[in-house]
């Protein structure tokens, strides 16, 4: 379901709060394990793949915007397959 098109301006908590709600919707009354890890990992690789693209893959300024050490970004730029 895509909500991003009709509510560009909610914050991006709103779009992640129904799609988490969403998700537990799905399941029923299984429970997920691991939901901390898997929502990180599906927020993270798309955010630090256009900050790499906004950057032309300068990884210096890539770990500045996004508040990281050069180090840091680079593994997990390596941890995604990035670089």
């Amino acid at each position: 379901m895509n909500h991003y098109a009709s509510n560009t301006n909610e914050p991006l908590r709103v779009h992640v709060e129904r799609v988490v709600r969403e998700y537990f919707s799905m399941l029923g009354d299984e429970m997920p394990t691991d939901l901390y890890e898997l929502i990180l990992k599906q927020v993270e690789e798309p955010l630090l793949s256009v900050v790499l693209e906004k950057t032309r893959g300068n990884q210096t300024k890539c770990a500045q915007i996004l508040g990281l050490n050069r180090g840091t970004l680079r593994k997990k730029l390596k941890t995604y397959d990035l670089m």
